[in-house]
């Protein structure tokens, strides 16, 4: 009892089993890699904040470092009288600095000029210089004075480009003297060009000390000394003592966006890991560091090998489960399969049965009412011929289609056949392709016939130089007008008996394609005009079911 009731659930679910065992195995595997690569993406973001921390720190010890040879500077030159360039290069010298300057371009001194003191700092500046310099750009009246270059250590080529740039009248610059004057300490600039860079897209910064002097009633500003820093070389200086590895390292001016960019070393534009940024205070000012990685992979090695073992267990149960359900499954099929199959016999011989009695309907009605109007019994033989014929041509149109829709084109090129090839007689067709339901396309085809019988025997077709014209097209969407038109033939008498022809046009073929027959026997020749509905192809429902069950 037991084993049928399992047999029971097994027919009656047979995929539903074996694929909820599937799911229940994929979503524990699943739930394990969730959980691996939780674990992992906790260690490389507590990685990454580590680094973090590292860079940052190590970003600040670079600009402590300059701080301090800043602040001793400062009290350095604060007791002298006048600072002299030997006395500025020999206290460079002194400080025993490492050759990359920590990441500085150099340790520079730019004195205080008043309005009117313009000369004489121009006769400072020249003093052993071998070509003439001055101050720019020059001063304008509207700042109470200027704070140029005065002397900037090492003396390279490269530094000699700022030598008697103002940076008081840059604002950038202005605003981190100001501070620096104000409190009295180290105050790094925002994101400036440095005077002596020649590609504008290299972005730096300085860091002021101001210098004071004594003057009546207290002290007077004197000058600053200033570091001035190329981003990215601080950056790499700053990374000499704590590596990035793989992970990419960015800095920023205050707030992090594009144009406050100060150095990166990320080289590709592939999206990233982010931690949120850390402030970095260097001398007084806050700068943004971001420190990022590349995802980790679609999936570790341990994530990977316990999808592979999850799927593969997953797997070997569903197929087992499969293997149990596949005989009972099948035998269920076949029977149903031979119960179908003798419904589908059944259906088939109700439809032969009623589309025998249809065709046997039409023809019956076609020999009542040929025999109504034949005369004698060839007569009679003859029009109930071609009548047959005009029925048995589309039924082999329908036979061809498959009893689907048939082609206008098509119903009409089979009736008019043997009229098409005679050379003194001319028959034109055309249209649009439109596709007629099996009914329609029988209609069409009897008037086909009986218009160009007629025409054969008495219109445009029974003499040399006869033209016949057949032209259709869609007066609606579901709706397609076929015009019959003769001429060239002899003259249509005025008065004339009805013929079974009429009848089957205006009546029989009007009633079926549930439109009006307008036929009209003008002297210059006959005119016909057939609307027939445009159906929406289909196939019958039983044929649908066999072919979906073959």
């Amino acid at each position: 009892m037991r084993r049928r009731k399992a047999n029971k659930w097994l027919i009656a679910y047979p995929r539903a089993l074996p694929v909820g065992i599937f799911i229940l195995v994929a979503a524990i595997t699943i739930l394990s890699i969730f959980a691996i690569e939780k674990s992992e993406a906790d260690r490389l973001n507590a990685q990454l904040n580590s680094r973090t921390v590292a860079i940052a720190s190590a970003l600040e010890r670079r600009a402590n470092a300059s701080s301090a040879y800043l602040r001793a500077g400062a009290a350095l030159l604060a007791s002298l009288d006048a600072v002299e360039r030997d006395g500025f290069r020999r206290f460079v010298s002194e400080l025993r600095l490492d050759s990359d300057y920590r990441g500085a371009d150099g340790l520079g001194w730019a004195m205080v000029v008043r309005p009117g003191e313009e000369e004489r700092f121009e006769a400072i500046l020249n003093e052993g210089s071998p070509v003439p310099l001055r101050m720019f750009p020059r001063p304008t009246g509207d700042l109470p004075y200027a704070v140029p270059v005065t002397f900037l250590q090492p003396d390279t080529e490269r530094n000699r480009r700022a030598l008697g740039f103002d940076m008081y009248s840059e604002p950038v610059r202005r605003r981190a003297m100001l501070e620096a004057e104000r409190s009295a300490s180290p105050v790094a600039s925002g994101k400036v060009v440095l005077a002596q860079e020649v590609d504008q897209d290299r972005p730096g910064f300085l860091i002021y000390m101001p210098v004071f002097e004594a003057a009546p009633g207290g002290r007077r500003l004197k000058g600053f000394i200033y570091s001035p820093f190329n981003a990215e070389d601080f950056l790499a200086s700053a990374l000499a003592l704590e590596e990035s590895g793989d992970f990419g390292v960015s800095y920023y001016d205050g707030r992090v966006s594009e144009e406050n960019l100060m150095a990166s070393t990320l080289s590709d534009a592939q999206d990233r890991i982010t931690m949120p940024g850390v402030t970095v205070p260097i001398a007084n000012s806050p700068f943004i560091l971001q420190v990022t990685r590349r995802p980790a992979g679609v999936l570790t090695g341990l994530s990977m090998a316990t999808l592979i073992f999850g799927l593969l267990v997953a797997s070997l149960l569903m197929l087992l489960v499969r293997m149990l359900t596949r005989q009972a499954i099948e035998d269920e099929r076949s029977l149903v399969w031979f119960e179908e199959q003798a419904s589908i016999r059944n259906s088939l011989t109700r439809e032969l049965n009623h589309r025998v009695k249809n065709t046997l309907a039409n023809v019956l009605s076609i020999i009542a009412l040929t025999r109504r109007r034949a005369d004698n019994v060839d007569d009679f033989a003859n029009s109930l011929d071609g009548r047959i014929r005009a029925l048995s041509a589309t039924h082999d149109l329908l036979t061809r289609s498959d009893w689907g829709t048939t082609p206008v084109a098509e119903v009409v090129r089979a009736e008019l056949r043997p009229y098409a090839h005679e050379a003194d007689r001319v028959v034109d067709m055309g249209g649009p392709p439109v596709e007629l339901a099996p009914n329609d396309a029988l209609s069409l085809g009897l008037a086909i016939h009986e218009l160009a019988t007629n025409a054969a025997k008495y219109g445009a077709l029974s003499q040399p130089g006869g033209r016949v014209s057949v032209m259709w097209e869609l007066a609606a969407p579901d709706l397609v007008r076929v015009d019959w038109r003769e001429s060239g033939g002899p003259p249509v008498p005025k008065q004339r008996g009805r013929g079974f022809g009429t009848d089957l046009i205006e009546r029989i073929v009007a009633h079926e394609l549930r439109n009006p027959v307008k036929l009209d026997f003008d002297p210059e020749g006959v005119r016909c005009r057939l609307l027939i509905p445009v159906r929406q192809r289909s196939e019958f429902a039983i044929r649908a079911q066999a072919a979906s069950l073959s």
